[in-house]
């Protein structure tokens, strides 16, 4: 029987863990964005000692709502107070489920009174989708998805193109593409700038922990605006370097944002179970996969609530937006808190090692930068044979010596205490064409801030990125 919705798809599985585990959709691909176009571990370095340009213009996707109720929509599909939302400034937009688990995020830009721009992954641009073909609100939505995966020479459009330049010595190229000094703009506030002949938007922002501008306009403009960049940091002696997708995905561990929790919505009834139904057997939720040494049959394990990611301070208690009954309840409970996992530079290097002893088996391999193979990562951290927290997304930073993780630990962990993760996944692997055969390890983590860069730490706006619980 076809299979036309998740609902179809979980029936047919049985066990939704085990069809996330054992998924083949293969690795998370950043699509279009060459892979290199130095090599990483100077693509890397120029975010904290010069300048870079991420072509964020593929990977995420875009979601436009508009009408009269596009405030007001919003306001209820997401956690975030709308009270100070003027036109011009961005938000980060997070929606929750009712149960308080976390869809996913987006960073939201206010164009209009009645406009809105969000700009992220898949999970939340279903969400919102989903909530305006439900209700009854007088909004209109245009979706553009993120780029295929592997477009396999086939034209690619976007309704926009969206650079950022950051680094050190950004401002100096900010100066030159637009002919002059530009505005004081203030974090995650929008103002207009020239790039060249083209008048552009141009939010205030930074992903690697260094100060930056992200820029947006027609995708026709793309191949100009690049251009226009390129020249501007030559004739500024700035040495900028493009920063190729096995970088750019690496960049979150230096600033401190989990980008791909689990969606929590494979469970509940009402209200999810019809999502559920509406969404496609070939969406995110349906062929995403789980990837770890994490292993629950209960899928809510995997669940973060937003207080665990650091998202409390700004919920919008006044609005009455989905899962608020939910959100107060746990409040006050004892919820974990996210953290850095710096991970013990010999444990590493000794599961390195085990891949070149030819005959014995070997320990998970570690790619570099990024050796996530699932869209969604839960590997084990332990304290005297007890879980006490769970490693969400990894990598190696070149700036830092070492390889990085975030996740989430018990409120009683402290920063400095030494724990075990479980790299690897049990009984040899899953099902998942992008895990080889292997045995687990264990790898000592200490504990550490978040955000890991100091540049980050001080230098940010007070935002999701700073601000630390416990």
């Amino acid at each position: 029987m076809t299979k036309s919705s998740l609902s179809d798809v979980m029936n047919a599985s049985g066990n939704v863990v085990e069809m996330l585990r054992n998924s083949k959709i293969g690795m998370y691909v950043y699509p279009v964005v060459a892979p290199e176009f130095t090599n990483w571990r100077d693509e890397q370095r120029a975010w904290r000692d010069s300048a870079v340009l991420f072509d964020q213009s593929h990977h995420m996707d875009e979601v436009i709502v508009e009408g009269p109720q596009a405030a007001e929509f919003l306001d209820h599909v997401g956690i975030n107070s709308f009270a100070n939302f003027d036109l011009n400034r961005a938000k980060h937009f997070v929606p929750v489920t009712p149960a308080g688990h976390v869809v996913g995020d987006m960073i939201i830009f206010r164009e209009r009174e009645d406009k809105f721009i969000l700009v992220g992954r898949a999970p939340t641009a279903n969400w919102v989708q989903f909530q305006q073909a439900i209700g009854k609100w007088n909004v209109r939505i245009h979706r553009d998805p993120r780029s295929p995966s592997r477009p396999d020479g086939k034209a690619v459009y976007r309704t926009h193109y969206r650079f950022q330049i950051q680094g050190p010595d950004a401002p100096k190229i900010f100066e030159k593409m637009n002919g002059g000094p530009v505005p004081d703009i203030k974090f995650f506030h929008v103002d207009w700038i020239n790039v060249g002949s083209k008048r552009v938007q141009a939010l205030r922002h930074g992903m690697a922990g260094a100060p930056g501008l992200e820029i947006w306009g027609p995708y026709a403009d793309l191949e100009y605006v690049r251009s226009v960049i390129l020249q501007s940091a030559r004739d500024a002696g700035v040495d900028l370097h493009q920063v190729g997708s096995r970088a750019y995905s690496t960049n979150t561990l230096e600033s401190g944002w989990i980008p791909s929790p689990l969606p929590g919505i494979y469970t509940g009834d009402g209200m999810m179970k019809e999502y559920r139904d509406w969404l496609g057997a070939d969406s995110y939720e349906a062929t995403g996969a789980i990837g770890g040494s994490f292993v629950s049959d209960n899928i809510e394990d995997y669940y973060v609530n937003p207080f665990e990611l650091g998202y409390g301070f700004y919920i919008g208690w006044k609005s009455d937006f989905i899962g608020k009954q939910a959100l107060e309840t746990m409040k006050d409970g004892r919820n974990r808190k996210k953290v850095t996992f710096e991970w013990n530079a010999e444990d590493v290097v000794k599961v390195i090692a085990s891949a070149f002893q030819p005959g014995e088996d070997h320990y998970k391999w570690i790619d570099f930068p990024q050796p996530n193979y699932a869209s969604t990562s839960a590997d084990m951290v332990m304290h005297d044979g007890k879980m006490v927290g769970m490693s969400m997304f990894n990598g190696y930073s070149y700036n830092e010596r070492c390889m990085l993780s975030l996740g989430v630990v018990d409120a009683d962990v402290q920063e400095g205490d030494v724990l075990t993760m479980i790299w690897g996944e049990p009984n040899g692997g899953t099902g998942k064409t992008s895990t080889e055969r292997h045995k687990q390890a264990e790898i000592r983590v200490r504990v550490s801030p978040t955000p890991y860069a100091r540049e980050a730490r001080e230098n940010y706006a007070e935002s999701w990125r700073t601000k630390r619980v416990g």
